[in-house]
């Protein structure tokens, strides 16, 4: 209990401070007059709050879909192309090869397209920790404590840019009004010294954080936040990226004639100095969470009404479904180390695009259109084929899976036959769908609203069709734009119990920044590269596995009755070893935006991102029209597009920076 309510308090001070967001959003982003001063904002405890409010509000948006980056990559598909209606996406934009110099897809160099202005929150940062001294009514241990939630979130914002532009300009302090033009205008920092700022920055700012957040505390950043964070910086700092890029940014040189990227080899002793220290880093991490009760999430209640029968007779299957189902969507639960919270009331999130309507038959022949369900945002089939096969194999991998006819039409077992025993709550009863929906793992279930599954929503189990006028499906009498253009939901970012028609019916959840799950696979990724594969490698791994249902990962790789020839053994590879970690990434942070940045790090983006995506017809009728494999959107994806554009405008205004190459 004690553990519970832990997280409660820790989580109730993040919506506590993000509520401030709407209304502290222009706090100190104005010139001062003659009569009011920055001095008169440090006045008291009360103003201090609202300005580190204020810095807080930087934490990118991606629970609102035009503004989540989480669209990035190939996990999503909304219906762009089809009407043009969701022209917000950005994510999805970018994706389609739309970014642009002019007026930049979610820049946060300069805050355009549905992204904040980063500089302007650092500027915000740089404010605060200049006049926070001046407060009178604060402890001195609030003090350092504000001051080092502050520092860590300049730091994470210096990051987020790194992450997407590589050097930038280091705003250590704000400049003074009588400045310089040399202090005006600076050039970007190479890579190595913008990573060291902000490493250094984070090393100050942990002495001083709590081990947790209390109910009496205002900030929301902790040591098991700043740690986990830390491990997430180096591990980009060591990979492929930004370690050594001779082959993209070879010729990408500074004023001075210097490369911005270090130019190490591969296996040099700069180059596994950097991969050594995202050891220590995610090792600190992980013991640092554990010892506060973090740990990968596991469903200990009851199920809902309608599970209730099926759960009695398949609790194994069924507890384990619940578990996935609930991972991202129950409140404050202790896998999620940092989560970014909204207020009550707010539209457009993810979970209102994906939540698909309650269907005529659970509302009188009527059937809601109102609120957050607005039914457009799914999955591509990339996604689909992705998830493994029942035995944790991909399914080109399993050679007990049937790849060449796994588009044909087939029956699941009947209600009152021994093969539907294992299915009872995870499949309908004698339903006709696609041959690759069956034999799959638990996360494919739990995460994806398919033909002849369940969708755990409205506080209703709903079997889902999928198909023109079924549930789940498109109906041109509520909407001919709204509808799962792939034939495919995403019910992971749902939760059961938010209905539509009224938003103080939707249920508000933390969606994660950083979670146990990816600190395992940080861990086992950083030793196959320093190391290669190893137990070590496995066990880490196998956490997230085994809570996924699926068999150990040198079990199966190595199994030649499972495991096809021409990949067997694969695991004993460091290259091969490599991909199924990645694989394993993109599956458990499935739609969370993890598998854009894990291929981008690798360099891997332009045989990734270059493919169209594709998906059912969504808008057919029947089974037999509606599983049929249509290109959905175009993607394309350049060797420039691993670093964003700098604005014109920003260019301009400043001559002394450079643009990333390609732009």
């Amino acid at each position: 209990m004690y553990a519970l309510n832990k997280y409660i308090r820790r989580y109730v001070s993040t919506a506590i401070v993000l509520l401030f967001f709407s209304s502290c959003s222009d706090f100190l982003d104005i010139v001062p007059d003659n009569t009011i001063t920055l001095e008169d904002y440090f006045t008291n405890k009360e103003t201090a709050y609202n300005a580190l409010s204020n810095v807080y509000a930087g934490i990118p948006n991606n629970q609102l879909i035009h503004n989540s980056e989480w669209l990035l990559g190939d996990d999503w598909l909304g219906q762009r192309d089809a009407t043009k209606a969701q022209s917000g996406l950005a994510g999805t934009r970018i994706m389609e090869g739309n970014q642009n110099t002019t007026s930049p897809l979610l820049g946060f160099w300069q805050g355009s397209n549905y992204a904040t202005d980063l500089y302007e929150v650092i500027r915000s940062a740089n404010t605060f920790l200049e006049y926070i001294h001046l407060v009178k009514d604060l402890s001195d241990e609030e003090k350092a404590q504000w001051i080092a939630q502050v520092k860590f979130l300049k730091a994470y914002y210096h990051f987020i840019l790194i992450q997407h532009y590589g050097p930038i300009t280091l705003v250590k302090e704000n400049v003074k009004p009588n400045a310089h033009s040399d202090e005006l205008f600076v050039n970007r920092s190479k890579i190595d010294e913008c990573f060291d700022y902000v490493l250094d920055l984070i090393d100050e700012a942990i002495p001083d954080l709590d081990d947790e957040t209390f109910e009496d505390e205002l900030g929301m950043i902790n040591q098991s936040i700043a740690k986990a964070i830390k491990a997430r910086i180096l591990l980009f700092r060591a990979s492929p990226l930004f370690n050594g890029n001779k082959d993209l940014y070879g010729d990408f040189y500074d004023h001075d004639g210097e490369t911005y990227f270090p130019m190490d080899e591969e296996g040099s002793e700069r180059w596994t100095q950097k991969w050594k220290d995202a050891l220590v880093a995610v090792n600190e991490a992980i013991d640092n969470c554990e010892t506060e009760g973090f740990g990968l999430y596991e469903y200990d209640d009851q199920p809902y009404k309608f599970d209730t029968e099926d759960w009695a007779a398949n609790p194994e299957a069924l507890k384990r479904i619940y578990t996935l189902r609930m991972l991202i969507v129950d409140p404050w639960n202790k896998e999620c180390i940092w989560g970014r919270t909204y207020p009550t009331g707010q539209s457009n999130t993810i979970q209102d695009a994906s939540n698909i309507r309650l269907p005529r038959t659970f509302t009188n022949g009527v059937q809601e259109t109102t609120a957050n369900s607005y039914n457009w945002a799914g999955a591509t089939f990339q996604m689909v084929a992705r998830y493994y096969t029942q035995n944790g194999l991909p399914i080109e991998v399993d050679k007990t899976f049937d790849k060449n006819n796994m588009y044909r039409l087939i029956s699941t077992p009947a209600e009152d036959s021994e093969e539907y025993d294992p299915l009872r709550g995870v499949l309908q009863p004698g339903f006709m769908t696609v041959s690759m929906y069956l034999n799959r793992e638990p996360r494919f279930y739990a995460n994806l609203g398919i033909t002849g599954g369940y969708w755990r929503g409205h506080q209703y189990r709903i079997d889902t069709e999928m198909y023109g006028g079924t549930p789940g499906g498109y109906d041109p009498s509520v909407s001919p734009t709204d509808f799962l253009w792939s034939g495919v939901g995403v019910q992971k970012f749902v939760h059961p119990e938010s209905k539509s028609g009224s938003w103080i019916r939707q249920i508000h959840f933390p969606y994660p920044i950083i979670r146990m799950a990816d600190l395992y696979l940080m861990k086992a990724e950083i030793l196959n590269e320093l190391n290669g594969p190893g137990q070590e490698v496995f066990e880490e791994i196998n956490k997230v596995r085994q809570r996924a249902g699926i068999p150990n990962v040198e079990a199966v790789w190595s199994d030649p009755t499972l495991c096809n020839s021409m990949y067997l053994n694969r695991h004993l590879e460091k290259d091969g070893l490599r991909e199924i970690i990645m694989s394993e990434r993109s599956i458990e942070f499935a739609f969370e935006g993890s598998r854009y940045w894990d291929v981008v790090r690798y360099k891997k983006a332009t045989a990734e991102f270059n493919t169209p995506v594709t998906g059912w017809t969504g808008n057919a009728y029947g089974q037999q029209n509606f599983f049929r494999l249509e290109v959905k959107q175009r993607r394309r994806f350049l060797n420039r597009n691993y670093l964003w554009p700098i604005s014109l405008n920003e260019m301009n205004t400043n001559a002394n920076l450079i643009q990333n190459p390609g732009w």
